[in-house]
């Protein structure tokens, strides 16, 4: 039997990334016990045609745990097929059974069903993992639904906003990823039993003279399955259904690539508002032991990019299927469902931790706020002007020359010049009072409705996976 060390070459996500549930779900033992379970099922169904009997099928289904990889890869090495290796494994611990495994069907009869029923437990664990995250979303976005910070557009300081409302938009954007992995889960379906070319003409010809048709057949062994099969399917079930899956997996990485991008800019000691936990006896930098590095976030979008970059691969799976089934994406779905679902899986698990224990520097939001809100607040004063009479066009430009003059100002190292320079503009006063502009220069009344609209969202949130 092989067996994997760190002397040679694995997979981080053996061991460094995802969960051991979603490793459990890919792993060998799983795909093979998948595997003898759609015989067992394929043989009570013979069974119902009187083609099996009920002592073969307890044979098959007392052995469904039994799997040995170590006599299969012995098999293997001799015949070089890994299913029939594997049905001749099964074969030899069933000594009544074992000589009617995998009657009338083919390889991808098997397989694809057994992939589409890890893909279907997979989407259940990372959709679970998704509504536990967009919890979190919710309490944090109602905690700091009123806490103001400047906005940024083109990374320059722009208006104010709220913390919950920046954070509202990450979690609008998961909300419709969580929709479209639960409608994709939905709408899930198995090749079912076809066989070779998609016809089911082996399985009629098994049949004939029984109770039961070829589609009787697949409607039993799907039904025990719970799993629509395709009703069109050449050897394998329509591989563009892997793509929708990494589709939407990698929708939901971009997601969550977004909110771990945005946190490296924050944690930026420039900003310094958001920081990711950071362990007491934890090191960021083996040469400067001052670097407190957002290694968690960064982690985030490094495999964000390589889930999104599986995208292309089962596209081109799906288009180069060529008539009725070519063996070249064979190889390499064997590693991109489960890497898509593992990183995503870690990506939500890590997002989760970084969410919960996010560290707010709310001295430096204010900070920040204090420093640039007054030139965001400048929009309220051409509002109030021109509602005063003033002209739109010549307010803005008055307006931008005092701010270019006070950020020139507010660089060369003096304080911040604007409101005393404004509100003794004779342009401006021929409109408004001292005391209004400086009023309206105040940025913590111009943040609209966020607070309101961040905390509504919440309660979406919550609606929504209580409807779900």
């Amino acid at each position: 039997m092989t067996t994997f060390e760190h002397s040679t070459f694995l997979s981080p996500f053996t061991w460094r990334y995802g969960t051991p549930v979603m490793r459990q779900l890919w792993s060998e033992v799983h795909k093979r016990r998948l595997w003898r379970q759609l015989w067992v099922e394929l043989a009570r169904a013979q069974m119902t045609a009187g083609l099996v009997t009920p002592e073969q099928v307890a044979d098959l289904a007392a052995n469904v745990d039994a799997v040995d990889i170590e006599r299969a890869e012995q098999i293997e090495a001799d015949i070089h097929h890994d299913l029939m290796a594997e049905v001749q494994t099964f074969a030899e611990q069933c000594p009544i059974g074992g000589g009617i495994i995998h009657l009338g069907a083919t390889s991808a009869d098997i397989e694809d069903n057994a992939d589409v029923l890890r893909i279907r437990d997979s989407l259940d664990h990372i959709i679970a993992a998704m509504r536990d995250l967009l919890r979190v979303f919710a309490d944090q976005i109602t905690t700091l639904a009123d806490v103001p910070i400047m906005a940024f557009t083109h990374i320059q300081p722009a208006e104010p906003s709220t913390m919950g409302y920046r954070l509202a938009l990450y979690a609008q954007d998961l909300i419709e990823d969580y929709r479209s992995l639960v409608a994709l889960r939905r709408n899930l379906r198995g090749k079912g039993f076809k066989g070779s070319v998609g016809t089911a003409a082996a399985y009629a010809e098994l049949l004939d003279g029984t109770p039961l048709s070829a589609a009787d057949l697949e409607a039993q062994i799907m039904s025990a399955l719970d799993l629509p099969a395709f009703p069109i399917a050449s050897q394998t079930y329509p591989r563009k259904q892997d793509w929708q899956v990494i589709s939407a997996l990698a929708g939901a990485a971009g997601s969550l690539y977004k909110f771990a991008f945005d946190l490296r800019l924050l944690q930026s000691p420039v900003i310094d508002e958001w920081h990711e936990p950071f362990g007491s006896r934890q090191v960021g930098s083996s040469a400067m032991p001052f670097k407190r590095n957002p290694i968690n976030a960064e982690k985030m979008n490094s495999l964000g990019r390589l889930v999104a970059s599986l995208v292309d691969v089962a596209w081109n799976n799906a288009s180069h299927s060529l008539l009725e089934r070519t063996l070249d994406d064979s190889a390499n779905r064997r590693e991109i469902l489960p890497v898509a679902f593992l990183a995503l899986d870690e990506m939500l698990k890590v997002a989760k931790r970084i969410l919960s224990g996010m560290v707010i520097d709310y001295s430096a939001a204010a900070r920040n706020f204090a420093r640039f809100g007054v030139f965001s607040a400048v929009e309220r004063v051409m509002m109030a002007a021109v509602k005063a009479g003033a002209d739109r066009q010549q307010m803005h430009e008055h307006l931008r020359q005092h701010s270019i003059a006070a950020w020139q100002a507010m660089a060369a190292g003096s304080s911040n010049p604007l409101i005393e320079a404004l509100a003794s503009s004779p342009t401006l006063l021929a409109h408004l009072t001292p005391d209004t502009i400086r009023a309206l220069l105040d940025a913590s009344a111009h943040i609209g409705d966020a607070p309101a609209r961040a905390r509504q969202f919440a309660t979406d949130i919550a609606q929504t996976l209580e409807d779900n």
